[in-house]
């Protein structure tokens, strides 16, 4: 896959990888989804239309039940996937039929350890989502004593890994966070759960993005409380490479599917609005 469309410039101070290729003013795009809502035959259509709104990256979550991270809106999200059917296999299944068809977007594969990979060999869980089109993997919830057999297994099969740490995390797990990520860093802006507002002090998420800066080769994303285009705006003056857009954006799908209109329509009038250049 080309790391920059046609016609755009990088940015003189892009990092490799993800969010690469992307003109000053145009940081770089992360939206959130729970696989199965809208429901998986929709993926396709989802998926194309990202790609072809300039999208960086689809984190798409195996769904799970109640997560202690996401607010009430990406809960619903999860349960409605859950009764819909969602499943790892048919998650992968999924991405394996779409992703041969995207010329930009880049899908991350969220997996919650306890729901979806406990049980399961890392190294095979690894090579799962390799086989299946995976561009990345972010592992949530994984114990801290396997992490190590996490990041050699993911290495091994060359499947790129999202890393997360805090703004207000410790040097050590800060350092952690930048060695290992080889997709982005996910810098969470502040405790809470999702779908909460922009709440970081600036002056300690700048910090915490100039300590992952100095240390990581990935590129650093931030998410929690990112809603606007004016949001991501304010995360690039500090220094982020791109935004995550979680909460926001699965509100629209719910709103949609609520009112019975098209949550993929929807949801490409939500990434417009966030994409529209400033005045």
């Amino acid at each position: 896959m080309p790391e920059a469309m046609s016609g755009i410039a990088p940015h003189p101070d892009a990092r490799p990888g993800f969010f690469a290729g992307r003109s000053p003013g145009q940081p770089g795009l992360a939206v959130f989804a729970n696989a199965g809502d809208p429901p998986l035959a929709a993926l396709p259509e989802l998926a194309a239309m990202l790609d072809e709104k300039g999208v960086d990256c689809l984190e798409l979550a195996v769904p799970f039940p109640g997560s202690v991270t996401d607010g009430p809106v990406i809960r619903r999200s999860a349960d409605r996937a859950l009764a819909g059917g969602a499943t790892l296999d048919s998650v992968l299944d999924a991405v394996a039929a779409v992703r041969p068809d995207l010329r930009r977007l880049r899908i991350v594969l969220l997996a919650d350890w306890s729901h979806s990979v406990r049980g399961t060999d890392l190294g095979d869980f690894a090579k799962l989502a390799v086989d299946a089109g995976c561009d990345g993997l972010l592992l949530h919830g994984l114990p801290p004593r396997l992490r190590a057999a996490h990041y050699a297994a993911a290495r091994d099969v060359g499947l790129p890994l999202v890393t997360t740490c805090y703004a207000v995390s410790d040097p050590r797990t800060v350092s952690q966070a930048a060695r290992h990520a080889s997709a982005y860093v996910y810098l969470v802006a502040h405790y809470g759960r999702s779908g909460t507002s922009m709440a970081a002090d600036p002056d300690r998420l700048a910090a915490a993005l100039t300590a992952l800066r100095a240390e990581a080769t990935a590129p650093v994303a931030v998410g929690f409380g990112v809603r606007t285009r004016a949001d991501i705006a304010a995360l690039e003056d500090l220094g982020a490479d791109a935004a995550v857009v979680g909460s926001a954006g699965v509100a629209r799908i719910e709103q949609a599917l609520t009112e019975g209109r098209d949550p993929v329509e929807e949801f490409a009038s939500f990434v417009r609005e966030l994409r529209r250049p400033f005045p």
